[in-house]
């Protein structure tokens, strides 16, 4: 299964680099566009389920690696929910 890594930037300026043990990603987020704090916390959350749940459809367990991705994402974006002007930006797939 192919895995993959998504980098952002979030609204301080910080780039973070994102785990998904499926491309599904690709299909929920776009290169270049950035996304109010709250949507791109919903869209991840909603892909890296989706990722996890192919890795227990294939090996019989779900992906622990996208729960903690989608949890730490999750606390970072609390940091920024005061904020609705807010934006996280995708900087690249690889």
């Amino acid at each position: 299964m192919p895995e993959m890594i998504f980098r952002v930037q979030w609204p301080d300026g910080e780039v973070y680099d994102c785990y998904s043990p499926s491309l599904v990603v690709q299909e929920h987020l776009s290169v270049g566009a950035a996304y109010p704090v709250a949507e791109f916390a919903r869209i991840s959350r909603a892909a890296l389920t989706i990722a996890s749940d192919r890795v227990a459809a294939r090996y019989g367990f779900p992906c622990s690696r996208a729960a903690r991705q989608i949890a730490d994402i999750d606390a970072r974006a609390a940091r920024f929910a005061g904020d609705p002007a807010a934006l996280v930006r995708v900087v690249t797939f690889a």
